[in-house]
């Protein structure tokens, strides 16, 4: 039968035991046993860390009976004069003192959970998320929410410091256009109708900063209902701020002091300021992608006037369809990628899209896979271009430019992460800036917003909007860390006209702007100062702070591929009692 802790009360965390002579309570979960016959230790267990317990024939034979009988995972209080320890443990922070206990409770007995909690694990995940509140007590992923917990906490205290108000927006709101699908939920009071979860709070910021509320911050919860992968999760943290009277450049100067600040107090990592910037063309000629890892080289560099004139028809193929010609040189790749290695990352680039890839591979001698097309000097010439050595693997993709681009991206990351070149304890922070301002549509033939409706073009661009929308380009960035982006940013239309133009370009008629974003419109009738502002993942952030591989691993209760949550197995069913309230029926169920 469980113990009471009465007459006890806790003084210190396990970990926080360091003053020998000091007579202490302590609280946890029992770690490991060790029996020696007359002495018995206990390692006690809280998220602080470990503590030795020790019984010996000193202590009162009830409580060493009591110790006898615990178990791995029972919680205990124990009360007792903190001592030197015999063998030291240098490791531990507490390895040089233990506790001879003079009163011990048995607050709760464990059964013999499902796998043993420890910091290394091969215990499947799946396993470990049915039973997840076992796995959270585990130091690895107490590490991990403990720094997530000190990430949120810098992040209030330097927003605070800098004149932001913390304002929570609606949880239920009105369902609006915002790139990915809403989750719903059904109004018992107005049937047939529905709020949705916020994939964001965009248009309630705004709607602040007329308001005249300057300086907005929340970590808000977020909503998407979208394929989840590593890095996302149907639900998720947003460190979400707005700015009045402020340009891109004064919103990005805040958030670089928040980043320098977050990882100096949490990490003890100095972030140089200002941090690099890059075009979002430019990020895709040299990276192939619009979030590139710049821990490291292999930057995609155009070919294509080198081999415009070699008569291969794969080069000339793409020069003459308005492609181009590009490559990738991977330094020492020539060892590590042999034949069967370099046809996998061919089948790699047509799982892309591309429709293959060419290479030079200079081991003892250059190797290429074009060289019966080649005339004398033209080998030369591409190693020249592309800077080849000895030992280097070139990579050369010709198609599309765009297919190009993606494809010579992904190849790089592939060959960096084989090749083992990309440091860990490295932190590469990258603005990306000018983004277009749309996207095209090749399916449906159309051009399509790249950003909400309300992202302001930058001014020369506005003359394209209705002529040339690929060459509008958006008062928008984001911020990238070793290729994860953290956050997207951007100016927002404040101009009545202007915002009904964008509207418009957008396709939207009358009748579906003012269902949508009525109440918006309308608010910007009567003024508004310019504003802008930023949504910065909270749960990335974290991830890469903590060197998780997921998201899962820096979240207490995730869901996984399928949007589910193994432990309390939801989405469950809903008894049709309750659907008959909401006006609703279930036409379509999962197959059991």
């Amino acid at each position: 039968m469980a113990e009471s802790m009465k007459g006890l009360k806790r003084t210190h965390y396990c970990g926080d035991v360091t003053e020998i002579g000091k007579e202490v309570v302590v609280g946890g979960f029992v770690d490991r046993i060790r029996d020696k016959g007359g002495v018995i230790f206990i390692v006690l267990r809280d998220r602080t860390g470990v503590v030795q317990l020790l019984f010996n024939d000193a202590t009162d034979k009830e409580i060493f009976e009591k110790a006898s009988s615990c178990r791995s995972e029972d919680v205990l209080m124990a009360k007792g004069e903190v001592r030197e320890r015999e063998s030291k443990n240098d490791k531990l922070k507490t390895g040089h003192v233990e506790i001879f206990v003079t009163d011990l409770r048995v607050l709760s007995k464990a059964e013999t959970p499902p796998f043993e909690i420890t910091a290394e694990t091969k215990v499947n995940e799946e396993l470990r998320l049915k039973y997840r509140y076992l796995d959270l007590r585990r130091e690895p992923l107490q590490k991990n929410i403990i720094m997530r917990h000190e990430i949120a906490k810098v992040t209030r205290e330097y927003f605070y410091e800098n004149g932001f108000l913390e304002i929570e927006t609606p949880m239920m709101m009105k369902s609006t256009p915002e790139g990915a699908r809403d989750y719903l939920i059904p109004s018992r009071v107005h049937p047939g109708k529905f709020y949705a979860l916020p994939q964001s709070p965009q248009i309630y910021k705004q709607l602040l900063m007329v308001a005249g509320y300057d300086r907005y911050i929340q970590l808000a919860r977020c909503f998407r209902d979208e394929d989840l992968r590593a890095d996302r999760q149907p639900e998720f943290t947003q460190i979400d701020l707005e700015m009045s009277f402020v340009d891109a450049e004064d919103i990005q100067e805040c958030v670089e002091g928040f980043i320098q600040r977050v990882f100096k107090e949490v990490m003890g990592v100095d972030v140089p300021t200002p941090l690099p910037r890059l075009t979002f063309a430019d990020a895709m000629n040299r990276y192939g992608s619009d979030k590139p890892d710049t821990r490291f080289g292999f930057e995609i560099q155009d070919i294509t006037d080198t081999v415009k004139d070699i008569d291969f028809v794969v080069f000339k193929s793409a020069v003459e369809d308005g492609g181009s010609v590009r490559a990738i040189n991977v330094k020492n790749g020539a060892a590590t990628y042999t034949r069967k290695e370099i046809d996998k990352l061919v089948e790699h680039a047509k799982g892309i899209g591309a429709k293959g890839l060419a290479y030079i591979r200079w081991a003892d001698e250059p190797n290429c896979s074009f060289k019966k097309f080649l005339g004398e000097g033209d080998l030369e010439k591409i190693c020249s271009a592309v800077g080849a050595e000895q030992g280097d693997l070139v990579l050369i993709c010709a198609d599309k430019t765009k297919t190009v681009l993606s494809t010579l991206g992904a190849i790089r990351l592939i060959c960096a992460k084989k090749l083992d070149v990309i440091p860990e304890d490295k932190y590469n922070f990258l603005w990306i800036t000018e983004m277009p301002f749309f996207e095209r549509d090749e399916e449906n033939d159309t051009w399509v917003a790249a950003h909400h409706p309300f992202t302001m073009p930058m001014e020369e661009c506005l003359e394209y909007l209705d002529s040339d929308p690929a060459n509008v380009r958006a008062k928008a960035w984001d911020l990238v860390l070793n290729g994860t982006e953290l956050s997207s940013g951007s100016m927002r239309i404040t101009d009545f006209a202007l915002q009904q133009k964008m509207f418009e370009a957008l396709g939207m008629t009358d009748e579906e702007i003012q269902a949508k974003f009525g109440f918006l419109v309308d608010a910007y009738r009567y003024a508004s100062p310019p504003h802008g502002g930023m949504g910065i993942g909270l749960d990335r952030l974290a991830m890469i702070m903590c060197k998780a591989e997921s998201l899962r691993d820096v979240t207490a209760f995730p869901k996984v591929q399928n949007a589910s949550e193994i432990m309390s197995e939801c989405p469950s069913v809903v008894d049709d009692d309750n659907l008959s309230v909401l006006g609703i029926a279930v036409t379509a169920k999962e197959d059991e």
